[in-house]
């Protein structure tokens, strides 16, 4: 009789049906829900393109490379992970990213970063974050040219019809300019500004002067992330420890460096803007390439909070979380090598 060997991760449960990896990545898509559709309202359809075009090219890369492999096409398709893949890469990328961008990142992923590493569970980067760094960059342009804030039924937002124009074809409707659509996210522009001594409470204030409008949502986009990552926790779909230490890691030195020098921004902006309540949740909670023991976990989102920062406040990026990701996915090995718990009935 021949029996079917599943890679890692394993997972242990009381309840037989929350064993399922399917089970926990369809969660983890689920999750994602809240945060895409505030990015939607705010940002116009891109988002929604971004995650077709990813989830149908991910799709399509892990058939090709299962079928090649000779792997069981139905089992491996069916647990989700390739469009989990899809769907954080698409999340990641500006809405308007032409279709070729998500496209080679999505296939750098799946067939580089996930399969010729021998596929799920063997993989010691995280694919999403790999081909996002690849593409971050091989194209700093169109990597860089991020939607400015409209709600979907102001005049300055875009149709369906004229994004996806926009993503196939390149062509923009005759009414906008792209300098009129496009600009820098908030922390882009606090990072630049920062940089010719400009005041960091003059700044905060003229950029973002209330979350309650349609030119703030970044920080609703967040909220929804949030919200999701929390059902996560939860659910115990995610252990909480790596979300609180990267949060509480980024947390603490912010506050260290902001409150020796206020020419640092604060802690609250680091944490609601860019990406470290999406990492914290959807990023480094990767079962495969984070840390797997509790005190590791721990550890290893403080690692990834802290390089979060050194990033953003010393480096040439302005965002630094899937570069922050992937160096602590290389020591996560050595992490769990020191964390063991005790066995049960080991001696001291």
């Amino acid at each position: 009789m021949r029996f079917i060997m599943l890679n890692s991760p394993h997972t242990f449960s009381v309840s037989e049906s929350e064993i399922s990896v399917g089970r926990t990545m369809r969660r983890v898509l689920y999750a994602m829900v809240p945060g895409s559709v505030a990015c939607i309202w705010f940002f116009g359809w891109g988002i929604l393109i971004n995650i077709s075009v990813a989830t149908v090219v991910a799709l399509g890369a892990e058939a090709a490379m299962l079928t090649a492999r000779g792997k069981n096409l139905t089992l491996y398709l069916g647990d989700c992970s390739a469009i989990v893949t899809a769907w954080l890469l698409a999340i990641s990328l500006p809405q308007l990213a032409p279709w070729w961008i998500t496209t080679i990142g999505i296939i750098f992923a799946i067939v580089v970063a996930k399969h010729l590493y021998g596929g799920l569970g063997y993989n010691p980067f995280n694919p999403a974050m790999i081909g996002y760094v690849m593409l971050l960059i091989s194209f700093p342009i169109e990597m860089n040219a991020w939607l400015i804030p409209h709600c979907i039924w102001q005049p300055q937002a875009m149709s369906l019809i004229e994004v996806i124009k926009a993503t196939f074809i390149g062509v923009l409707p005759e009414r906008l300019s792209p300098d009129a659509i496009t600009g820098a996210t908030p922390l882009s522009i606090l990072h630049n500004n920062l940089e010719l001594e400009a005041s960091v409470t003059g700044m905060l204030n003229s950029y973002f002067p209330s979350i309650f409008n349609c030119s703030s949502g970044w920080e609703w986009m967040t909220s929804g992330f949030l919200a999701g990552g929390l059902w996560l926790v939860y659910t115990r779909t995610i252990d909480w420890r790596i979300p609180v230490g990267l949060l509480g890691g980024l947390i603490a030195i912010s506050t260290v460096f902001y409150l020796t020098d206020p020419h640092y921004l604060p802690p609250w902006f680091h944490i609601w803007s860019g990406a470290p309540i999406f990492g914290a949740f959807f990023i480094a909670t990767d079962p495969v390439t984070a840390s797997t023991t509790p005190l590791g976990r721990l550890i290893y989102g403080v690692g990834v909070g802290i390089i979060i920062y050194i990033i953003r406040s010393f480096g040439s990026y302005s965002d630094g979380v899937a570069f922050a990701v992937l160096m602590m996915n290389i020591a996560a090995p050595t992490i769990d090598l020191y964390t063991q718990p005790r066995l049960f009935g080991a001696g001291r």
